[in-house]
């Protein structure tokens, strides 16, 4: 029985765990990523509005 890299990612507990981890991660980058950016662009655009307009 050949034991590779992927064989043990997908089919041990641990390499599973491993796997939903790494995919948890990407995905909380990509949420950081997209929340900062929204953000950012709301403040630009919010010191863009003239002086009066603001309450």
């Amino acid at each position: 029985m050949e034991n590779t890299p992927l064989q043990t990612l997908f089919m041990s507990d641990i390499g599973l765990l491993s796997l939903f981890t790494i995919a948890f991660v990407c995905g909380m980058a990509v949420y950081l990523c997209w929340f900062i950016r929204r953000n950012v662009l709301n403040a630009v655009e919010s010191e863009d509005k003239p002086v009066s307009s603001r309450e």
